[in-house]
């Protein structure tokens, strides 16, 4: 892919959360993803390159079969430096199109 360009403000972090209801605690994360309307916008257009790339027509050098597209975004270079770095890409494989085994589908 070809240089990140992310113009404006983007804020991305990990708010960890907690509630006790009936006496019963329970706990979960969150990614909270905060920006002007210029980092957001920016952001959008970042992921639709992910997107649209086609996997298959970029050179092996640059991205090997069985890999994935993908970007890290750093605190005080593309994002906010109260960010956590991130990293945004593709679920897909070059060449097989198969996903990690982590994944779990929605449906």
């Amino acid at each position: 892919m070809k240089d990140i360009n992310i113009q404006g403000e983007l804020d991305v972090f990990i708010s960890h959360q907690e509630d006790e209801h009936y006496g019963e605690t329970s706990t979960w994360s969150e990614v909270l993803i905060h920006g002007n309307p210029e980092g957001l916008k920016s952001l959008a257009k970042l992921l639709m390159e992910i997107a649209e790339l086609n996997q298959n027509d970029t050179e092996d050098k640059q991205l090997p079969t069985g890999a994935r597209a993908h970007v890290h975004l750093r605190p005080g270079m593309e994002l906010s430096k109260s960010s956590c770095e991130i990293i945004v890409g593709r679920l897909d494989a070059k060449g097989t199109g198969m996903f990690y085994d982590r994944f779990i589908s929605k449906d």
